[in-house]
């Protein structure tokens, strides 16, 4: 059975226009794109607008599940040091941890989503893009973490990448039976549901 989202304000008519209008560019851009003959067939589908509707539909709920975060980033520290900082317990592979990719800016805007249900690394990047985000750097996630150690006891988090043998790697953060705990491995699974990715908008 498909869910029916229900929104707490509803779109407003302002907000279909600009939609009909976007739709109405780009088919006006790629027309010559378009045979006349089959697109007559095509609006003579059923439920047409539905099915046009899903796409935008999606992206839709895909950004109404996230939280954004703000911090300021040390990029001069090294890896080990950045996780140092957060004050967690942690289980680290040294390798992973001196190989993290260091991003960049010196305060960053970190967002995060959560799918609730599992999602292997390949389709997590998926997620990622559909939500107009880049897996965030390590660095910027550990800052979220040390400025709010809290945060992760409701909201597990963590990002991945991938080493210089496109192996995947990940930086986690969470608390287990009150200890806090953060981790930077290399990753064989994928994640189950509770898990908030964090992410930089592109």
């Amino acid at each position: 059975m498909t869910k029916v989202m229900t929104a707490s304000k509803p779109m407003t008519d302002g907000q279909i226009e600009n939609v009909v209008n976007k739709l109405r560019d780009a088919l006006r851009k790629h027309r010559s794109e378009f045979s006349s003959e089959p697109v007559q067939q095509v609006l003579g589908v059923e439920n047409l607008g539905m099915e046009l509707m899903a796409p935008f539909r999606q992206r839709v709920e895909a950004v109404s599940n996230m939280i954004t975060r703000r911090a300021k980033v040390n990029r001069t520290r090294n890896a080990q040091v950045a996780i140092d900082a957060t004050g967690r317990r942690q289980y680290t592979d040294k390798d992973v941890v001196d190989a993290m990719p260091n991003g960049e800016g010196e305060e960053v805007e970190v967002v995060f989503f959560n799918l609730g249900r599992y999602v292997s690394d390949t389709d997590l990047d998926k997620e990622y893009e559909l939500r107009g985000l880049k897996p965030a750097d390590p660095f910027s996630l550990a800052a979220v973490n040390e400025v709010d150690p809290a945060f992760a006891d409701q909201k597990p988090n963590a990002t991945h990448w991938k080493d210089s043998n496109g192996k995947w790697c990940y930086a986690a953060f969470y608390q287990w039976y009150g200890e806090r705990l953060v981790y930077a491995l290399r990753h064989v699974s994928g994640w189950v549901g509770g898990w908030w990715f964090a992410g930089l908008r592109k």
